[in-house]
């Protein structure tokens, strides 16, 4: 099942601020880093995929869910940690998490059993009685993924998890999160706007600007310089990147480009069949060295 998809989503806030503009792009199971400058719109994004926006336009999915119609059944299977601290400092951790289990759904003795065994994944089994307010940032960000896990998501959503942390608080977190993904069979979305970050443990990327896609791709693709084709059609853009994905062309996105790493003469081939068996015009088809890094840098300093 696909993770997370989106059809030409589109948010608008109250005076005319776009958040999100046409965004398309479909994420299998993973890690998956959202990665883009602070203000892309990465945390409305999160807040659509948990139906606390409706969008002004498009369609969203997640697993398989719409978050607009499905709103409960969503929240039942996707776990959030949200950005800013948001903690009671008088509860305790155990308190804290054990509550928020029994809001979603669990028994009294389940959410306290479960509630142990996520703060123990965590790290703050020891300290699970103390009162969140005298916790240190770190262990405050423990806290909120304790709370995201215990009622057993098949999808994290992380806002800014190292938000607040210094650097080996932060390899800690980035850690944790590795280790929920690959030993705990779960999903993760982790939202930054630090790629370095991010690519260290995640699967796959998707890079927004301005509420736009930049690109979305494999890990290895992005943080590796190599050659690729960017093809743009004026018309038809899914069922051309359906058509290259049937013909095992691995297939990135960058805005409307399509971009496929280049093997041989025959992936121009192969990619000029595809345009003409589906009669699309197409608009361009080159050749480009690439990786999201410098996408980025070039995004910044069109803007400077």
């Amino acid at each position: 099942m696909t993770l997370i998809a989106t059809e030409s989503l589109t948010k608008v806030y109250g005076g005319g601020v776009t958040a999100l503009s046409e965004l398309t792009v479909a994420v299998e199971p993973g890690i998956v880093g959202l990665v883009g400058a602070n203000g892309a719109g990465k945390s409305t994004l999160i807040k659509l995929l948990l139906g606390l926006l409706t969008p002004t336009r498009g369609r969203i999915q997640v697993l398989g869910l719409d978050p607009t119609v499905d709103t409960a059944a969503v929240r039942a299977r996707v776990g959030y940690m949200p950005e800013h601290d948001c903690l009671p400092p008088d509860l305790s951790a155990a308190e804290l998490v054990t509550h928020l289990g029994r809001i979603s759904g669990l028994p009294r003795t389940v959410a306290r059993e479960r509630a142990s065994e996520a703060l123990r994944h965590v790290g703050l089994h020891e300290e699970r009685h103390r009162p969140v307010g005298g916790y240190s940032t770190g262990m405050k960000q423990r806290v909120k993924l304790a709370q995201a896990l215990v009622h057993d998501p098949d999808l994290l959503l992380l806002d800014e998890p190292t938000n607040g942390l210094d650097p080996a608080g932060r390899d800690a977190m980035l850690a944790l999160v590795q280790r929920i993904g690959t030993e705990f069979g779960i999903s993760v979305l982790v939202c930054s706007h630090l790629l370095g970050e991010v690519e260290r443990i995640c699967d796959t990327l998707v890079a927004i600007d301005g509420g736009r896609l930049l690109r979305a791709d494999h890990i290895a693709a992005m943080t590796t310089a190599t050659d690729v084709l960017a093809v743009e059609v004026s018309e038809g853009t899914e069922a051309l990147a359906a058509r290259l994905a049937a013909l095992d062309l691995p297939v990135g996105r960058e805005g409307r480009l399509l971009l496929v790493p280049l093997a041989d003469q025959g992936t121009y081939d192969q990619i000029l069949g595809a345009v003409a068996e589906l009669d699309l015009p197409l608009h361009r088809l080159d050749q480009r060295r690439h990786r999201v890094a410098e996408l980025f840098a070039r995004r910044e300093s069109s803007h400077a």
